[in-house]
């Protein structure tokens, strides 16, 4: 797939984001998939959105999405190409009228995630990135501008984000370990990836639990398409093939330079802990 293709991936995200910002401008109602699991119509109407889109566009490849059931993908792991669907990422700030969601679209190809759009309904900003071709912004307007992460190398200097709907006081203790600068918080993995790959933030932390495949691929693909690394909170590569669709070794995307340094204080914050 080339950077053609992930124009498409650009304008379905656009049109999935129009969705939501339709549902998210009147009432709506709060279902539970389970404990602390909440969804709403915006999410099932974005999802069945996206895949339709999706599979006119691109037939014949899996889309692992959040809101549908396992069986719509079984079998993906042997696919050459996989897309990775999250139709709102943020559906607590969603719910809670707080600006801070995404749509998010990743595509798999082999064992490396190579494209990734990530657009705010909100605002109607975009990211999109294409491995080997870079990422850029997109404003509501049309108007785009390249991106790229932050040329930081000493973790003293650096400005990290994090979970702002789901601290705990584990994540304190891991966060406050890493030395840094500045932590600040945010809503969404989506922007929180967007943040890294646009320079507005050094490094995204999630020491332990990084949510779901869907939440990490757009991410993986942006921040790598605009410079930076995207690995576990071990540091391996997110295995997107694996049994499991949970990240549960966490997520750190960085600019590249300061990332063996988060990760190394990570390990030594797991060995004193």
């Amino acid at each position: 797939m080339s950077r053609t293709e992930l124009e498409v991936l650009v304008r379905i995200a656009a049109e999935a984001a129009l969705l939501v910002a339709e549902v998210y401008a009147k009432p709506f109602e709060v279902e539970y998939k389970g404990p602390r699991d909440p969804v709403t119509i915006a999410d099932r109407r974005a999802n069945e959105l996206i895949i339709e889109r999706l599979t006119r566009e691109f037939p014949g490849t899996p889309i692992v999405a959040e809101e549908s059931a396992p069986e719509r993908f079984a079998g993906f792991r042997d696919a050459p190409d996989v897309f990775f669907v999250d139709p709102v990422d943020g559906t607590n700030e969603f719910i809670e009228h707080h600006p801070e969601f995404v749509v998010m679209i990743g595509l798999l190809q082999g064992n490396t995630v190579t494209h990734g759009v990530i657009h705010a309904p909100v605002s109607g900003t975009a990211w999109a990135g294409a491995v080997g071709f870079g990422a850029e912004r997109i404003e509501a307007s049309g108007e785009r501008a390249p991106i790229t992460v932050t040329r930081v190398a000493d973790l003293a200097d650096a400005t990290i984000v994090s979970s702002r709907s789901h601290r705990s006081e584990r994540l304190e203790r891991a966060l406050d370990a890493l030395g840094v600068k500045e932590i600040t918080s945010m809503g969404s993995a989506g922007l929180k990836g967007a943040a890294v790959a646009r320079g507005s933030v050094d490094a995204h932390v999630a020491p332990h639990n990084g949510g779901k495949r869907w939440d990490a691929a757009a991410v993986d693909a942006l921040v790598v398409a605009a410079g930076g690394l995207v690995t576990d909170a071990w540091g391996d590569p997110i295995d997107y093939r694996g049994l499991s669709l949970t990240n549960d070794r966490g997520i750190v995307a960085s600019n590249g330079l300061i990332h063996a340094a988060l990760l190394e204080r990570l390990h030594q914050h797991r060995g004193e802990s």
